[in-house]
């Protein structure tokens, strides 16, 4: 019986196993608190370009306002994405240049889709307020899309 406990412990689980489990958890938490940091500096940074109080426009189920607010959450989330994954291999620096990247990311993002609102004259404040769906917040939603991937690929 000892000798059968004895062959089942030592089952194809390397020396070290736990401290690279535990390191391994460990980096996954850290980067989830950077991914939802950079989440929330991104929803704000959303927010406080486009006209009228997005959390509130969302709240009180404007449907453009929605519209808006998830395709920027999503761009904003595939450049975080994009800026951990390519982060460097080793935690501190990896952390550090996720950090940078998805604030990079972040303000490049915004500026590029306010640009884009501006060249094409839409009228996003009015846009988001309206009560019934607008079809310009599919514009707004898939330039926010698009630039999102387009900042998530340069990164990479």
């Amino acid at each position: 019986m000892t000798t059968q406990l004895a062959a089942v412990s030592n089952i194809a689980l390397p020396a070290g196993f736990g401290a690279d489990l535990g390191k391994g958890i460990g980096a996954i938490a850290l980067y989830a608190i950077i991914g939802l940091v950079l989440m929330l500096i991104g929803f704000y940074a959303i927010d406080w370009t486009t006209p009228g109080k997005l959390s509130d426009l969302v709240r009180t189920g404007k449907p453009n306002a929605v519209i808006v607010t998830a395709s920027g959450m999503l761009s904003m989330a595939l450049i975080i994405v994009v800026a951990i994954y390519f982060s460097a291999s080793d935690l501190t620096a990896g952390l550090i240049t996720s950090v940078v990247y998805g604030l990079i990311g972040i303000v490049v993002q915004v500026l590029a889709v306010r640009t884009l609102e501006w060249v094409t004259k839409l009228d996003v404040g009015s846009t988001i307020q309206d009560d019934k769906f607008a079809p310009a917040s599919v514009v707004v939603a898939a330039v926010h899309i698009a630039l999102g991937l387009i900042v998530a690929v340069a990164i990479s």
